[in-house]
């Protein structure tokens, strides 16, 4: 067989049997096994008695197949997850999501996303876990591995080089051979041997790694040498949806699964191409067997199949009001407390209700929080804990004003639903579409006036027409808006405000139009209905298996004071109150897929709020609501900083619980905060001439900050929590064989509580090796652990170091090498705390033969 069609084999005992039952198969049915068959849901086979396998988007939750309607638990974003340095914690989550996943009828959850958080502007930022490959391996792999243990497959993304949103259809990501094994292919490398990953996406870009240069849904050398053969993944390689751009280059590299269906560049396509000798029948069988292997694993076959996949009454015994219940509730409110991180406290925190008889809650995230990022990671949560309710709720005796302090947007917000009318007076706008000759197709529909994505649009519609009346309800100061994307002319009472010829990427039409609109705005002083009347392009991606739709957004904000009335207001509610509680953010609008930051500027004038309410109460606490870095100038000029990430539907009591001091806010930074973007190592994700060119090699993150001998803001691994450490000793105590995670290099690190509160210690341990400097990192995160620990009492904390951190990978033989020779083990809180050094002669093969010095 030629070798550019050769089947990776699943090498298991009843494989000839299963092959022998796939074989029996007619081609046609084989093949058709391979595209989805909804968007959503693979192709069930009756001969086989196999239901349809189905999948959902998932990173923080589990959205379902029915268009966002039906409430999922919704967790905080990824980083917070990786925020708590807790493998056991993301664990309990992971477990968490898969019920979701049962309770819904979803097989397969597409998450988690295990990319580096390469650049601090990447669009995808809180998607990610952390800026370290380890840190990354380890809070994915325990979340992948209690998912499974429920039955549910996880499917890890992006494989691999996806680390920016712009162009990220087209680039090609330039990373040299070492560079991926040991930063960007690891975790993914670790997910699959430790957490045993079902599947894995392959990303929309190109990866040129130095031995291939070909799009991730086609990369053999990737998908095939490394993935399959080298690592022995047995599960299904997933597309992208709609990266798939070829049919025999993708079909002989390894892709298993094109998504979505139904159409693209297989089913008929690829019989023609097998029939045509072009790829392999044991290439289509081998996908088979992978397919059914997955369904075998998340019980599709021998399952009654669902009228509509993925809707109807819950498998199993997961009770429908999981979302909701107290265990869940108590769960996510753990691990939005659990994953804050106290930046800086001057001993303002944690408030003592005693002596707090009246709050300023300021801020546009403290009105409207900034809860989940836009995107694949989105989901209908069943309800939102806000901050105002929560701290109302656990100070009952204080007084609590809340005054936002101006927008923190640069576009208004979405409108409500219940001001826009048709032009005859029905709720809702009107929705007319023609064909590619101007002929209308069927009689103008009546769309709620919220509604900013319309899907089931006829394949052949090619425009649509838009009227709606919009009343404005509001005396004084109203804003009104029209985001969206393409070619388009809007007319608000019928004067021309914006036209535009220009064709939209499919990138910006499934992620970014409504969210960060292009369209005009109005400012009016009246009350009076405005007539918006948009003509504009349908927005097609994929016609047959993505279907045609019109997508924008109107949007409305009256306001009654402008913006410096607004901070005036906040500095008032400041001076007046025993605390000022100022939370600033990003927003939907910052931080989504679909695009990059340009910037980490803090949107709007929320610094100067800042600023301004710290001057006017000496006892401000700003609590950052973002996903992915912003600059902090004030950082060291206020009495305390915590960073509450995207919390998800227990934002505000995890918030109030980690002020009071009620849960310890122990959270430790996953990535480097950067006082200045210019700083940072990587501070941007634009392509040059098609190419993002990983150039700093494998200093990713805090290494290449460490590299460059450049002060961030706050390094990787800090956090203070409520209390004060002593790292008193660190102890090598040697290898030892783990049956999971293979050969370990064992450490102890004794700790002592030196503070006034119980509180949780995160011990980080990193590597340096002085006698190759410019080869390795200046030192690199080795291990992890925690503790928790009363007044007074020491502890000591074993933390375990993986073969592979003594590890390099050889180019020249295409190998790892185990590197002898002194190491410094540098034990501590952070990357740049490290108080406790012991040397350790490592000999040339690991195991008894270490010296400990």
């Amino acid at each position: 067989m030629h070798a550019a069609t050769d089947p990776v084999a699943i090498d298991d005992a009843d494989r000839s049997q299963r092959l022998t039952g796939i074989r029996s198969l007619p081609l046609v049915d084989r093949v058709r096994l391979l595209t989805g068959a909804t968007p959503w849901a693979l192709h069930g086979l009756d001969s086989l008695d196999l239901a349809p396998v189905v999948v959902s988007d998932g990173p923080i939750g589990v959205r379902g197949v029915d268009e966002e309607l039906t409430p999922s638990a919704q967790l905080p974003s990824p980083s917070a997850v990786a925020a708590t340095w807790n493998p056991a914690l993301a664990a309990r989550l992971g477990t968490l999501v898969a019920r979701e996943a049962r309770r819904k009828n979803i097989d397969v959850v597409l998450a988690p996303v295990v990319n580096l958080q390469r650049t601090p502007v990447g669009g995808r930022h809180f998607e990610c876990f952390s800026e370290d490959p380890l840190l990354t391996a380890r809070i994915a792999t325990d979340y992948v591995a209690a998912a499974q243990a429920e039955g549910v497959g996880m499917c890890v993304k992006h494989f691999v080089g996806n680390e920016s949103e712009t162009d990220r259809t087209n680039y090609v990501a330039r990373i040299d051979e070492r560079t991926l094994r040991e930063a960007y292919l690891a975790p993914f490398e670790t997910v699959v041997h430790e957490g045993g990953a079902w599947s894995v996406m392959a990303a929309y870009n190109r990866v040129d790694d130095g031995v291939e240069s070909a799009p991730a849904t086609e990369h053999r050398h990737l998908v095939v040498d490394v993935l399959k053969r080298e690592w022995g993944f047995d599960g299904v390689v997933i597309s992208d949806w709609l990266a798939t751009g070829s049919t025999v280059e993708s079909a002989n590299g390894g892709l298993d699964l094109v998504m979505p269906g139904p159409g693209g560049p297989w089913e008929q396509h690829l019989l023609d191409a097998v029939e045509a000798g072009e790829v392999s029948e044991d290439v289509i069988d081998e996908k088979v067997e992978r397919i059914l292997t997955l369904a075998r694993r998340v019980g599709a076959i021998g399952r009654p199949s669902l009228p509509v996949p993925g809707v109807g009454d819950p498998r199993g015994d997961v009770p429908a009001g999981l979302y909701e219940s107290a265990e869940t509730r108590a769960l996510l409110r753990e691990a939005v407390a659990r994953s804050t991180v106290v930046l800086r406290n001057d001993g303002t925190l944690p408030l003592k209700p005693a002596a707090v008889h009246s709050i300023a809650l300021i801020g546009p995230n403290a009105v409207e929080p900034f809860i989940q990022g836009g995107g694949s990671a989105f989901v209908h949560a069943p309800y939102a804990s806000l901050p105002a309710e929560a701290l109302r709720d656990a100070l009952p005796d204080a007084a609590l004003t809340l005054v936002r302090g101006g927008s923190g947007r640069r576009h208004v917000p979405r409108i409500d639903s219940g001001m826009v009318t048709t032009p005859d007076g029905a709720a809702g706008y009107e929705l007319a579409l023609f064909d590619v000759n101007g002929a209308p197709i069927g009689a103008p529909a009546v769309v709620d006036g919220g509604e900013d994505w319309n899907r089931h649009v006829p394949l052949e519609a090619r425009r649509a027409r838009i009227r709606a009346r919009v009343r404005l309800t509001e005396t004084g100061h109203n804003r009104l808006e029209v985001g969206l994307s393409g070619a388009h002319t809007v007319r608000f009472d019928g004067e021309v405000v914006s036209e535009s010829s220009r064709i939209a990427s499919s990138d910006v039409i499934l992620d970014s139009s409504a969210n960060h609109p292009e369209g005009p705005g109005r400012d009016y002083e009246v009350r009076e209905p405005v007539v918006v009347e948009i003509d504009a392009d349908v927005q097609v991606v994929d016609a047959e298996g993505y279907g045609t739709f019109v997508r924008f957004a109107l949007r409305h904000e009256a306001t009654a004071l402008d913006t410096d009335g607004e901070i005036a207001e906040a500095v008032e509610a400041a001076r007046a109150a025993d605390v000022a509680i100022v939370i600033v953010g990003t927003n939907e609008e910052t931080e989504s897929e679909g695009w990059d930051r340009t910037d980490l500027d803090l949107p709007a004038r929320q610094n100067e709020l800042v600023r301004r309410v710290a001057e006017a109460n000496p006892r401000t606490v700003v609590v950052v609501n973002a996903g992915g870095p912003v600059e902090l100038p004030w950082l060291d000029d206020v009495a305390a900083v915590l960073w509450w990430w995207l919390p998800g539907q227990e934002a505000g009591n995890g918030l109030a619980d980690a002020l009071l001091g009620r849960t310890e806010p122990s959270g430790r930074l996953p990535w480097t905060l950067p006082a200045h973007l210019a700083d940072c190592p990587v501070p941007d994700a634009v392509p040059v001439n098609g190419i993002v060119d990983y150039a700093e090699g494998v200093h990713v993150g805090h290494r290449g900050w460490d590299r460059l001998g450049r002060t961030p803001a706050r390094e990787f691994g800090f956090g203070l929590g409520y209390t004060t450490w002593d790292f008193r000793e660190l102890t090598p105590v040697g290898w030892q064989r783990d049956a999971r995670r293979g050969d370990e290099f064992v450490v102890e690190v004794e700790i002592a509580n030196t503070g006034e509160r119980t509180g949780r210690a995160t011990v980080q341990v990193y590597l340096a090796d002085p006698a190759d400097a410019a080869h390795r990192p200046v030192r690199w995160l080795a291990g992890f652990g925690q503790a928790d620990a009363a007044p007074g009492q020491a502890t000591r904390v074993r933390v375990r170091i993986p073969r592979r951190s003594f590890e390099t990978w050889d180019v020249a033989s295409h190998s790892w090498k185990f590197v002898s020779g002194t190491y410094r083990v540098h034990a501590g809180r952070s990357s740049r705390d490290l108080p406790l050094e012991a040397i350790v002669d490592m000999a040339e093969a690991a195991g008894p033969g270490a010296s400990l010095k």
